[in-house]
């Protein structure tokens, strides 16, 4: 898109966002634009002449000529042709009768319902967009986390449950948590995309008109869709099953989730006071129009921003599941912005991907953090190991403990050797047990080494969901 089109465009998708990412523009343009859409109701057209030669029903020639000409179909000619029309189809169709001869135009569309064709060709180019651009780009996205998770697997830094100090774990554990999530995700976008039906039922879905050209309707069912290469979903009307729209929709908000949840804790950990990471600031980027001094984690706040867009967009979908009986035309329009929640979900991911490559990792400061709970943190530890050798009431005993170094200053240890019962079952611990309650900030459990196991595990599926993407290694820390 160029600098001038933006200026005729009216949804910031494509005059900011999508529009403005010239890679993700053409990653994007041949699935989701109006062009492509277009384009592949001419593909499944041409699939379907040559389905019915498959049947016998037309001579394969004419199929293979009706074909061609499908695949040479302009789309500002259908445009042109829709303005005296006002059916997207219908227009479609006259364009391609107009590269044929009247004998072979005759059997374009031929027994075929509109939504044989919109339905099929969503479907197909639905699943394009999330094979070849959705998914490459969360697969870069969670390429780069893995990397992090390897990385920082040893990295001390202290874990957080409702905004407070909690226990340490390292950096490259908190990681892992979104490559397991996002990874996920990726791999039910993918089923759900491929899930996609297309059809080829008629009018009202009972086969009517193509029973009339060929014995089996439901073998031409299904050399159609072999030939456009969706299946078949359940039953249909005039639409498919429109339960499959939903479910690729929900894909499309759970993948924003978790990256806006990412995004979040990421922002957060940017927080003055806390600083722990630090998105990338490009030389004459400016964070404020009054203060020069501000660095703002804006592709993090992005990313949550953008979730909020997609999120209720799938409520649209939840409501196009109703259909007065065979078919209505309730969920004609509203269907349309489907492929805005893909370019959504392809944008965030290369976004946050960018602002993962740039982003600075304070060691220090977690470090720093952690040890301004090191008094604290270990409450869990010594109540677990006093409960474990004899202690009765043990939880109670150390919060009173917590309660009394907080009044006073003091660690907790030191209070609790105060306590002449208490200092003997310590006394008695083993020498790793008793390094633990001096030195709480190594108190880190799996963490390090589920940041590797989750990393290992998905650089291996990643690599099997998306052969073409792998995961970047990273140096361990010294």
């Amino acid at each position: 898109m160029t600098i001038e089109d933006r200026f005729d465009a009216i949804s910031p998708l494509d005059f900011r966002f999508y529009g403005g990412d010239k890679a993700l523009y053409a990653e994007l343009h041949p699935w989701l634009s109006e062009d492509a859409t277009i384009q592949h109701k001419a593909e499944v057209e041409g699939h379907l002449a040559l389905a019915l030669a498959d049947c016998g029903a037309i001579e394969m020639a004419v199929a293979e000529r009706i074909a061609e000409a499908c695949r040479e179909v302009d789309a500002n000619a259908v445009a042109i042709e829709e303005e005296k029309t006002r059916h997207d189809i219908r227009a479609l169709v006259n364009v391609i009768c107009t590269r044929l001869s009247p004998e072979d135009a005759r059997f374009v569309h031929l027994g075929a319902t509109s939504y044989d064709i919109v339905d099929t060709a969503n479907a197909l180019r639905y699943r394009r967009a999330t094979e070849r651009a959705v998914l490459p780009r969360l697969g870069g996205l969670a390429a780069r986390l893995i990397a992090l998770a390897e990385a920082e697997a040893e990295t001390p830094q202290v874990g957080r449950t409702h905004g407070k100090h909690a226990e340490p774990i390292t950096f490259g554990f908190a990681m892992a948590e979104y490559v397991s999530r996002l990874g996920g995700r990726m791999e039910h976008l993918r089923l759900a995309a491929r899930a996609l039906p297309g059809k080829l039922s008629g009018a009202v879905g009972g086969y009517n008109a193509i029973g009339l050209l060929v014995e089996d309707p439901r073998d031409l069912e299904k050399k159609y869709l072999a030939r456009v290469g969706v299946p078949r979903g359940g039953t249909s009307s005039q639409i498919v099953e429109p339960e499959g729209w939903s479910d690729l929709a929900h894909a499309c908000a759970t993948a924003m989730g978790v990256m806006a949840n990412l995004a979040d804790d990421l922002r957060n950990l940017q927080r003055t006071e806390i600083a722990e990471v630090a998105e990338g600031f490009a030389a004459e980027q400016v964070g404020s129009s009054t203060m020069p001094h501000k660095r703002n984690p804006v592709s993090f706040e992005n990313a949550k921003s953008l979730w909020k867009v997609a999120a209720p967009r799938v409520m649209t979908t939840y409501l196009d599941q109703i259909s007065d009986h065979q078919r209505d035309l309730t969920n004609s329009a509203s269907q349309r912005f489907l492929g805005e929640l893909l370019a959504i979900v392809a944008y965030t991911a290369g976004r946050l991907s960018a602002s993962l490559d740039g982003m600075r990792v304070d060691r220090d400061k977690m470090k720093a953090n952690l040890a301004l709970s090191r008094g604290t943190i270990l409450s869990e530890p010594l109540y677990v190991l006093l409960a474990k050798y004899g202690t009765a009431g043990a939880h109670e005993t150390v919060r009173r403990l917590t309660l009394e170094a907080e009044r006073t200053g003091r660690p907790v240890l030191e209070v609790a050797m105060h306590d002449e019962d208490l200092r003997q079952t310590i006394g008695a611990l083993t020498p790793a047990e008793r390094r633990i309650l001096e030195r709480p900030e190594e108190y880190r459990g799996l963490a390090a080494d589920v940041a590797r196991d989750v990393a290992a595990e998905w650089r291996k599926r990643l690599k099997g969901l998306l052969p073409s993407v792998h995961a970047p290694r990273r140096p361990l820390p010294k």
